[in-house]
């Protein structure tokens, strides 16, 4: 789904620490509301969403619609457009009007919805229903949907992140086939450069700044499978030999083609992500990160070229795992402070767990299916360029964000140092990663505070 890539993208710095102050501010004593109602009693429940794109409301609504027509006694009021940021202060003050069922395009929080409280634990509603999350739900989408043990939030579709690339570029550089590995996407990128008479771009092969529409580092870090947190949840990301390879390759990358600073000049040229003038879009970038919605607005763009996907290389010394990925999604869980869990539940288990459901939805808004059934169903859309992205939301290797209490800080972080990376300002990359490992455990310890 396209979500207006500002519900998607990273937050920015204020934007997580304002959300980690209202979370942290109401662990304390989160309202408090009962799992005792009966759910085959008539109710209305109130299902908060982020959506607001024409296309999701309108399948959003057709999803609920099904459910009503299946629990005639539960009337869903949904109301979209919401922030986490609203949802959690309406969580916080509870009362009639604070939303049943939230959803949230933000899984950076779920550490924060766990441990706090906010959110109910799913866990005894799955056991009653006689569900086996394991057997349901692919083990990455798991991981970023419940905190040391507690199950506060299930899969609503996910987002996987991969390579398109246009198909013309290649043919004419003389590139047979998507690269798969480093050291093959280097050569390819510089293949695929090419420049004006005066020395600028006029095509670049790839664009490695952090700063361009979805390149964060933990999308492209995650080709590497780092391990973040150790055991006892601290930092290792100065222990991780997957991280110094990373800023190694990414240094050597920006080097080849032509230097940060004329990379960057380039980049000022481009458009925004969301708009006509999009990079990728224009033709300035032959090959380029992006998420399983971008083929649906490529498509009704009509761009005048040939375009495909494919996963991301891998590094060349984990070649098997080519076919991973980055994973994300929406997360749906029910208000602690809901009165109404029990029918809460039956509307949460129907949006995350029918597999009817969970095609629909998916093929609706573009978006892969969260549950192992609804990867597999043929009635999933066929489109080619979307199944590069059911391989890798399949892919026993495509990794996630691990939560964390303070949910998004360590990865803004992250997203700091690597922008000083990039730019030359790290001169001792060990270093700058014992620092980084210090700054992320000092904030989950103030946060823990």
């Amino acid at each position: 789904m396209p979500r207006t890539r500002d519900h998607r993208a990273r937050a920015a710095a204020v934007s997580l620490l304002m959300t980690a102050a209202l979370l942290l501010a109401a662990c304390a004593n989160p309202a408090t509301g009962s799992d005792r109602d009966d759910p085959t009693r008539p109710v209305t429940l109130r299902f908060w969403h982020g959506w607001s794109e024409k296309n999701e409301v309108k399948a959003v609504d057709a999803a609920i619609a099904r459910f009503e027509e299946r629990h005639p006694n539960i009337h869903v009021k949904a109301t979209g457009n919401v922030t986490d940021a609203t949802v959690n202060q309406a969580l916080r003050a509870g009362g009639d009007d604070a939303p049943d069922v939230v959803s949230s395009f933000t899984t950076d929080n779920v550490g924060q919805y766990c441990s706090t409280g906010m959110w109910a634990d799913l866990d005894p509603f799955l056991r009653k229903s006689g569900l086996d999350k394991a057997e349901i739900f692919p083990r990455t989408l798991l991981d970023y949907t419940g905190y040391r043990g507690t199950q506060c939030a299930l899969p609503l579709l996910a987002d996987a992140y991969g390579m398109y690339y246009n198909k013309d570029a290649f043919e004419k550089a003389g590139i047979s086939r998507p690269p798969r590995t480093m050291s093959e996407f280097k050569a390819a990128a510089v293949k695929l450069t090419e420049r004006t008479a005066d020395g600028s771009y006029r095509q670049l092969g790839f664009m490695p700044n952090f700063r361009l529409y979805e390149n964060s580092p933990d999308r492209l870090l995650a080709q590497w499978g780092p391990r973040y947190f150790d055991d006892n949840g601290r930092s290792r990301l100065s222990r991780e030999p997957a991280a110094r390879q990373f800023f190694g390759v990414q240094r050597d990358l920006i080097t080849s083609l032509g230097g940060y600073s004329a990379l960057e000049t380039f980049r000022t040229t481009f458009g925004d992500e969301m708009s006509s003038q999009n990079a990728f879009l224009t033709g300035k970038l032959a090959m380029h990160l992006d998420g399983s919605w971008r083929g649906l607005m490529l498509a009704d763009a009509g761009p005048g070229f040939r375009w495909d996907t494919a996963p991301m290389p891998v590094p060349d010394d984990r070649a098997d795992t080519y076919g991973r990925g980055y994973l994300t999604g929406t997360v749906a869980g029910i208000a602690h402070s809901s009165k109404h869990q029990n029918a809460a539940w039956e509307l949460v288990k129907f949006l995350t767990a029918d597999t009817d459901q969970v095609v629909a939805f998916a093929n609706a808004i573009h978006n892969v299916p969260s549950t192992k059934a609804a990867l597999a169903s043929p009635r999933l859309n066929a489109d080619p360029a979307f199944r590069t992205f059911i391989g890798i939301a399949r892919n026993p290797h495509s990794t996630s964000m691990p939560a964390s209490v303070n949910g998004g800080m360590y990865i803004t972080a992250l997203q700091d140092f690597a922008y000083d990376v990039e730019a030359g300002k790290v001169g001792d990359l060990d270093e700058g990663l014992r620092a980084l490992d210090r700054r992320i455990d000092a904030d989950i310890l103030q946060s823990a505070n």
